[in-house]
């Protein structure tokens, strides 16, 4: 559900233009190779690359000794290589292929890792009120952004409907003892695309701190953002680390920036991936109540403390819009939620500022 990143530079201070990626799982082309090399010689220095995985981009920054931050970054390739094998619905080997092509006929067996995401979509489910709901994808099929229509056409009332009928999280039989998934629904699909890349820079940074591996850097994964909590210190000279936030309306700038100390970010947007039917755009975001993709809302970031709910919360405010904004804000601690409209922004946050409120360096 989200759109790809670049790297950009703001006054000399690194910054990252968040433009969310909507980008299907693939496997990583075996061609693209990973390579860990260290930029600088010296006994501590800057480590930063960027490669090729699960269909889109990440990008790495760590600083440390050559020892540590070739293992920090080998350490990120290879989570979010299992994530990619785990999760991957192109490739009918991975797990979650497996759990499409036979949960309807019996119940499957999760591994943790698929379980404990599939529980976090069930958290995330309940809490926007049955809008984040990883079982969208007849709709997404039916519209034409995971496979294409015979004819560019808007689809009438009664496919959305039959579409609609194959979609609901509430129609997923979870057995918690057992640790196990039934569809009760024929031709049901789960697809973690909306979720998945917040996950996985989760799972990677909670393994370089777990192993105290480094406790510096920043990991980006298709506009899944996550700052370390000694990065500052290390990477931004005691300042702030800067990231910019892209403009909805001319993607290749930003319209301003935040600035952090340890966080995650994540963008939702619809200004990249979409449809042009009759000469009107349909995004990709698409409301699984309704059937019908987001049409008022142009672009939302969300700042909080985990890269996963970041995820997750970014395409639930960009469904719901300020009501869910709000919700969030009144359960979640440490959260900013940035809402871009075609007419103006709105701003929420709970994040104590010194000076100046969180989202005053954004501009349009």
């Amino acid at each position: 559900m989200k759109q790809n990143q670049r790297l950009i530079l703001i006054k000399g201070v690194f910054a990252v233009a968040i433009l969310i990626s909507t980008v299907r799982f693939l496997i990583l082309n075996n061609d693209v190779k990973k390579q860990v090399k260290i930029i600088e010689s010296t006994e501590v220095g800057v480590y930063s690359n960027t490669f090729s995985v699960m269909g889109t981009f990440a990008k790495v920054k760590f600083c440390g000794t050559q020892t540590q931050t070739e293992l920090a970054a080998k350490t990120v390739i290879k989570k979010f290589d299992l994530i990619n094998e785990h999760l991957n619905t192109f490739n009918k080997k991975s797990e979650l292929s497996r759990l499409n092509a036979t949960a309807y006929t019996k119940p499957f067996k999760c591994s943790p890792l698929l379980w404990d995401i599939l529980q976090k979509c069930r958290t995330a489910y309940e809490f926007s009120d049955h809008t984040f709901d990883v079982t969208a994808k007849p709709l997404m099929n039916l519209w034409g952004f995971y496979r294409k229509r015979p004819t560019p056409s808007l689809p009438s009332k009664a496919e959305v409907n039959f579409a609609l009928s194959k979609v609901g999280f509430d129609k997923i039989i979870f057995n918690d003892k057992e640790r196990t998934v039934k569809f009760s629904v024929k031709e049901m699909a789960i697809d973690l695309g909306g979720i998945a890349k917040g996950y996985a820079v989760d799972l990677a940074v909670n393994t370089l701190l777990e192993q105290k591996i480094i406790d510096n850097g920043i990991i980006n994964l298709g506009g899944n953002l996550r700052i370390l909590p000694n990065t500052v210190k290390k990477l931004g000279n005691n300042f702030p680390v800067k990231i910019g936030i892209t403009n909805p309306f001319q993607n290749d700038t930003t319209c301003g920036f935040v600035e952090l100390k340890t966080a995650s970010v994540a963008t939702s947007g619809n200004y990249e991936r979409f449809l042009k039917i009759d000469g009107k755009k349909y995004g990709h975001i698409m409301n699984p109540v309704t059937g019908e993709p987001v049409s008022d809302i142009c672009g939302v970031s969300v700042v909080t403390t985990s890269a996963t709910d970041a995820d997750w919360m970014s395409t639930t405010v960009f469904i719901n819009g300020e009501k869910s904004a709000e919700k969030i804000l009144n359960q979640y601690p440490n959260t900013a939620i940035l809402i871009i409209k075609k007419n103006n922004a709105i701003k929420f946050s709970n994040i104590t500022t010194k000076e100046k409120d969180f989202w005053d360096n954004i501009k349009f």
